[in-house]
Parts: structure tokens; C-alpha cells; sequence
């Protein structure tokens, strides 16, 4: 009998690391399909989705908007914020209209936060910055503001940064209490319906596993949690899973 092996990428971050907790810790029943688990920042993800690289991967719902005709979007995993989300910071206190004109480090160009933030003001000049890099790009002064995501939107007033806008809260308020619809797990077509079936049952079992052995996930997703301790892990995967 042929061997069947998958690849499954996500971002390295607490959010992601709970969810495929079950997976990492061979407590799920894979039906005898080998997963491979390949971490990358999600904008690197983005771009090799574009090229069908991995088999399943993480996605920024922007970038899904031109891969549905590659992929099928699972219905487990997704990120979703609720009256919060990505985060532009800068060194001082500006608010909103400090965004208008300024230079903005951002995590990729086909990130969802960075989508919302021209959404939201789209007269402003960027530079891409790897994601965990953004709040030192802005503390260095090569960028006025910085466009967080993942746990650096629990961090940032650590490092001594000012909030400008919430763009989650914007969002909320803009659509009358719809959440942020921000990334989501995806899977190529060309496996066909009863293998995008079974890794569908997986990915479920991976965070219904994780869910239901919080202290032993959370434990696991704190290694990958730059700059959170495990209450602060506990609030982000909270606040995304």
C-alpha cells in the first residue's frame, strides 16, 4: 500500500501552535496519512500558496481571495477577531490621523491587516518588515508606525509603543459587529473531496484535542510566543482559536 504524506504549514505563533497541538503531539487519528508540519511567517505562506507548494497551509484571507480556484477553504482553524485586531503602533501618541502619510512597516503585502489598513486610509507609504520585526523596525526609527499582528499586539506597550488604531475595533464599528475575518487553513483541490474530507476530520480533532487539554497546549503554544508569558499566551489563543 502506497504511503500518503502531507504537508501541513503554519505560522510560527502561539495561535497557530495550539490549534495543531493535537497533530504535534500524535494524539490525533490520522487515518494513517504521514503529516509533515512546516513553520513560516505568513506572508512567506501567502506567497508559496500562489505556487501550490504545501499541501494544506495557513492563508491571510486577502491572499485567499486569488487561490480559490487552487485551493478549498477548511472549515476549522480560521482567525477571527472580535472587536479587535491588527494594531498600529508608533512611538508616540498620534492617533488615528497619524496614519494618513506616514511610513508603515507591515508584515506583507498580501496580509489581511494590511488590506484593513488601506481599507482604512490608503494615502500612506510602506516597507514589508518580517512580522516579529515590526516593533524594533519602529523603535529604530526606520518606520514612523508599525502594523502588528500575532502576539505583538499584546506586547507593544512593553516596548514602550502607543496604540494609533485598533483597526479590529474600527472594523466592528464600520460594519455594525461583524469580527475581522483575518486567515484561515486552506487545502489544494487536486487531493479530491475524500482526502480534503479526511484532513478536514484531522484539523478539526487537532484543535478539539487542544481544547479540551488547554494546560497542556498552552504549555506547548509558550514556546512559541515571542515575548508572552503563559497568562498572556492564554489571552491570545483566546482570543484567535
Amino acid at each position: 500500500m502506497q504511503e500518503t504524506r502531507i504537508t501541513v504549514a503554519h505560522s510560527p505563533d502561539s495561535d497557530d501552535a495550539f490549534m495543531f497541538f493535537g497533530l504535534a503531539s500524535n494524539n490525533v487519528d490520522t487515518g494513517g496519512i504521514i503529516v509533515d508540519q512546516v513553520l513560516s511567517d505568513i506572508e512567506t505562506l501567502n506567497r508559496a500558496a500562489f505556487e501550490g507548494k504545501y499541501e494544506v497551509t495557513a492563508v491571510s484571507f486577502h491572499a485567499y481571495a486569488h487561490l480559490a480556484d487552487k485551493y478549498a477553504l477548511l472549515a476549522h482553524g480560521a482567525s477571527m477577531g472580535d472587536n479587535y485586531g491588527p494594531i498600529v503602533v508608533a512611538r508616540q501618541d498620534g492617533g488615528p490621523e497619524g496614519v494618513k502619510g506616514s511610513r508603515i512597516a507591515i508584515p506583507g503585502e498580501l496580509t489581511t491587516a494590511y488590506l484593513a489598513l488601506r481599507l482604512y486610509e490608503p494615502d500612506f507609504d510602506f516597507v514589508v518588515v518580517p512580522f516579529d520585526e515590526i516593533q524594533q523596525a519602529v523603535l529604530d526609527g526606520k518606520a514612523e508606525a508599525g502594523l502588528l499582528i500575532h502576539e505583538g499586539q499584546l506586547t507593544y506597550q512593553d516596548e514602550g509603543l502607543r496604540k494609533i488604531v485598533d483597526l479590529g475595533e474600527w472594523w466592528n464599528e464600520r460594519t455594525g459587529g461583524l469580527p475581522l475575518p483575518l486567515g484561515g487553513n486552506i487545502i489544494r483541490r487536486d487531493l479530491g473531496p475524500e482526502m480534503i474530507k479526511k484532513v478536514s476530520k484531522m484539523l478539526h480533532d487537532s484543535i478539539a484535542y487542544a481544547l479540551s487539554h488547554r494546560a497542556e497546549a498552552v504549555t506547548y503554544a509558550e514556546t512559541f510566543g515571542r515575548g508572552l508569558d503563559r497568562a498572556k499566551t492564554d489571552k491570545f489563543v483566546g482570543m484567535y482559536v
